[in-house]
């Protein structure tokens, strides 16, 4: 499984946003593009889809911008990543469809159907609390200092 540059900032952007939950004012794409060093113009694509998906709300106005749909501990990195990933979950074609169907039925049943699984589950088990408490624990472990 691949993930794409869209993928990835997609999440980038959506942990940014969960990091800004409590204060609940809506966050601009372009203070998102600032703190992350990604295309306004990439976000903006990325957004759509997330909006679409209805994991972020879109403020608009002067004060306006977007905010997370549901808590942070609701959404997860399969819910974020399936509705911008195209391909996350794509089939695999067929081996050889015409001379040994009974193949290509075995290797679904016994190799892509559980990796497509185990996948999904994988992924729908990391919300973004989690991914923020990863932060806090990275931080604290940067932190320390070692004396010999």
């Amino acid at each position: 499984m691949k993930i794409s540059a869209k993928g990835r900032y997609g999440m980038a952007a959506m942990t940014y946003l969960a990091r800004r939950y409590s204060a609940g004012a809506p966050i601009t794409i372009l203070s998102i593009s600032k703190a992350l060093g990604i295309s306004k113009i990439y976000l903006e694509q990325v957004f759509s889809l997330l909006k679409r998906a209805q994991l972020v709300h879109s403020i608009k106005g002067s004060q306006g911008g977007y905010q997370l749909a549901r808590p942070p501990r609701e959404i997860s990195a399969y819910d974020i990543l399936s509705s911008i990933e195209l391909t996350l979950m794509e089939k695999a074609a067929p081996a050889s469809p015409e001379k040994a169907p009974e193949l290509d039925h075995a290797m679904d049943a016994k190799v892509y159907d559980p990796l497509d699984k185990a996948i999904q589950a994988s992924l729908s088990s990391v919300t973004l609390d989690d991914i923020l408490m990863g932060i806090e624990a990275e931080k604290n472990t940067e932190s320390l200092m070692y004396f010999i």
